[in-house]
C-alpha cells in the first residue's frame, strides 16, 4: 500500500494550484479552438507567474539571510559536527587542530568550542582560567601546545550548568566568533554542538565555512543523525569534507584481538551512499579518549 508522503502531498499541491479553470455558459463546457486558444494563454499565464513567483521568493530568502562576514585574521573555517553526541566529535576537532600543524608547522591553527551546553576543549587541552582582554574589549584565547583556544568553559566553572534559552546562546556564541583576538590564522576549527539547530544554522549562514567534518560511530542509530547533519550542511551550501568513523575497532591490549563493538564499516557506507570521502577510522583506543 502506497504511503501519503511529504512530498507526495506537495505534488498534489502544485497541480491543484496549476489548474486551469474551464471556461463555462450556464453549466455547459465549451469547446472548440476558441476554448483551446484560450486555455494554452492560461497555461502560459500560470507558468509565467509561477516563474516570477519563484524569482520574488528567491531575492525575498535572499535579503533574509544575514550577511556572510569573515572572522577577523582568519583565512579557513572548519567545521567538526555530528548529528548525535558523544560520537568523539571533540576529541576529533582537537585532533584536526592538532593535526594540521603537524602536518604543516608553518600554518597556524586555532580551536573553537561552540558547543555552549557541554563544553569540552578546557579539559582536552588541558586549560583553565578566565581570558584576558585587550584594550579594545576582546578575548585573549588560551593557548596550549601551540594551539590558541576559546570556550564557554572558560568563563564558567567546571561543574556550572549553563542554564539558558536560545537568544542567549545565539548572543554567546556571536561573542565567541566576534570578540576574540584570533591574531591571524591560517585555520580555524570550530568544535559544533551536536544536532542540527540554530548554532549550526548560525555558525554556518553568518562566516564563510570552507569545509565540513561529520563524526559518527560505526552503528545504525549514530548513522542517521550523522547523515541528518550532512544533508543540513548541504542545505546551507556548507562543502562536506567526509565523514570519521570513529570507535570503529577495539583491540584488546593483551591478545590484540580486534572486537567491533558498534558494529564494522557503517560509516564507509554511508560516506558511499552520499558521495563523500571516508577521512579515516580511528579505533577504540582509550588513549585518545
Amino acid at each position: 500500500m502506497a504511503q501519503f508522503t511529504y512530498s507526495r502531498l506537495s505534488h498534489l499541491l502544485r497541480i491543484s494550484v496549476n489548474k486551469c479553470s474551464v471556461l463555462r455558459t450556464g453549466t455547459e463546457i465549451k469547446y472548440g479552438p476558441v476554448c483551446c486558444v484560450q486555455f494554452i494563454r492560461c497555461q502560459s499565464q500560470k507558468s509565467m507567474d509561477g516563474k516570477t513567483l519563484q524569482e520574488r521568493q528567491k531575492q525575498q530568502m535572499a535579503r533574509g539571510l544575514p550577511k556572510q562576514k569573515p572572522i577577523t585574521g582568519v583565512k579557513q573555517v572548519i567545521v567538526v559536527a555530528s548529528g548525535k553526541g558523544g560520537v568523539g566529535k571533540s576529541t576529533t576537532a582537537v585532533n584536526l587542530a592538532l593535526g594540521l600543524m603537524a602536518n604543516d608547522s608553518s600554518k597556524s591553527v586555532g580551536l573553537l568550542d561552540a558547543d555552549v551546553y557541554g563544553p569540552s576543549i578546557p579539559k582536552l587541552m588541558n586549560l583553565k582560567g578566565n581570558p584576558e582582554l585587550t584594550d579594545n574589549n576582546l578575548m585573549i584565547p588560551l593557548t596550549n601546545y601551540g594551539v590558541p583556544c576559546m570556550s564557554m568553559g572558560f568563563l564558567v566553572e567546571d561543574v556550572a550548568p549553563i542554564v539558558w534559552r536560545g537568544l542567549m546562546v545565539m548572543s554567546a556564541i556571536e561573542k565567541l566568533l566576534r570578540q576574540v583576538d584570533w591574531g591571524l590564522l591560517d585555520y580555524l576549527v570550530v568544535d559544533m554542538p551536536p544536532g542540527t539547530g540554530d548554532v549550526q544554522l548560525s555558525i554556518s549562514q553568518n562566516i564563510p565555512v570552507a569545509g565540513a567534518v561529520i563524526v559518527s560511530t560505526p552503528q545504525d542509530i549514530a548513522l542517521l543523525d550523522a547523515r541528518r547533519g550532512t544533508e543540513m550542511f548541504r542545505k546551507v551550501h556548507v562543502p562536506v569534507l567526509g565523514v570519521v568513523q570513529n570507535m570503529s575497532v577495539f583491540q584488546c591490549p593483551n591478545c590484540n584481538h580486534q572486537t567491533h563493538i558498534f558494529g564494522s564499516d557503517g560509516a564507509r557506507k554511508l560516506a558511499d551512499t552520499l558521495g563523500i570521502k571516508l577521512l579515516g577510522s580511528p579505533p577504540d583506543e582509550p588513549a585518545l579518549f
